[in-house]
């Protein structure tokens, strides 16, 4: 990303950067299991076109899923976060989109700890990497991850606490976005909602050298006038 929009997010008012709000690594740690291509998730080599940068809304997340074991630590003892980085997609030059170009073996312990506040699951991590991160020729781990949270550390994010206090338009949502992030336009990111209308994640859209693109038409997310609720969870109630 350009250093003067790097520069400039940091000069927003009002626009928040850290997204664990707490985040402590227990010296222990569930090992993932591998995470393999299937009937459903073939093997699929495809060029690519460009990015997306996924990012999920933590409060919601736990809302439903705290109890699942793979949830503990992003959701369970006295960890909050507020939105969290789900992953660094690469996409195709159409509708499809590479994944698990290569074999590869599950991450080291120093991969998992330096990237888990960023991505609080072990096995997400795992997926994240087999799936997308052995299409990016020349990466390894520790730059897919690195490039990844590079990305995501850039982000700024509107009041959070405040936009919840009323449903919002997903097009408001993609309009304080963008505010937060100069050089992000609202059309370059996906607001996407659960069945019941709840914010779940944000897609952001890059070109081939990770800068913010428009958004493909086939790429997914609701209408900008969907209606759209944000959960503050225990999260966002400690951080008021």
């Amino acid at each position: 990303m350009p250093m003067a929009i790097a520069m400039g997010l940091a000069m927003v008012p009002g626009a928040a950067a850290a997204q664990a709000l707490s985040c402590e690594i227990p010296a222990q740690l569930p090992r993932p299991r591998p995470d393999l291509p299937s009937a459903s998730q073939p093997v699929r080599r495809l060029p690519i076109a460009s990015y997306t940068l996924a990012i999920s809304w933590s409060p919601e997340f736990c809302r439903t899923r705290a109890d699942r074991p793979n949830a503990q630590f992003q959701c369970g003892g006295g960890n909050r976060f507020g939105f969290v980085l789900h992953g660094l997609w690469p996409d195709g030059p159409g509708k499809d989109w590479p994944q698990y170009c290569r074999a590869t073996p599950i991450l080291s312990r120093k991969v998992i700890r330096d990237h888990l506040c960023a991505t609080p699951s072990p096995q997400l991590l795992q997926h994240e990497w087999a799936k997308h991160g052995t299409c990016m020729a020349g990466y390894t781990p520790q730059r897919y991850f690195a490039k990844s949270n590079a990305l995501f550390a850039q982000l700024r994010f509107p009041d959070m606490e405040r936009l919840s206090r009323t449903p919002q338009t997903a097009g408001r949502l993609a309009e304080e976005m963008a505010r937060s992030n100069p050089g992000l336009g609202v059309d370059m990111m996906r607001i996407t909602t659960t069945r019941q209308g709840w914010l779940d994640e944000i897609w952001l859209c890059l070109d081939k050298r990770f800068r913010y693109a428009r958004c493909p038409t086939h790429q997914g997310g609701v209408t900008p006038a969907t209606t759209v609720r944000i959960w503050r969870g225990r999260a966002m109630a400690a951080a008021r």
